[in-house]
């Protein structure tokens, strides 16, 4: 039962850092993900440039 219990409030702490996770990458769900980078900015797989703050390279 106690392992039971710490497995379960594990995966509760960890949650939130998942979901965080998701909505600070650039091109997230609609947008398709990232295809490729120009002038610094993320290119996604629809087309449209990502209005991310952050900068990419390559």
């Amino acid at each position: 039962m106690k392992t039971w219990s710490a497995l379960l409030i594990s995966m509760l702490m960890m949650s939130p850092v998942v979901q965080a996770n998701a909505q600070n990458y650039p091109c997230s769900k609609s947008m398709g993900g990232v295809s490729h980078c120009k002038n610094g900015k993320f290119v996604c797989n629809n087309g449209k440039i990502s209005q991310s703050k952050k900068v990419c390279t390559s």
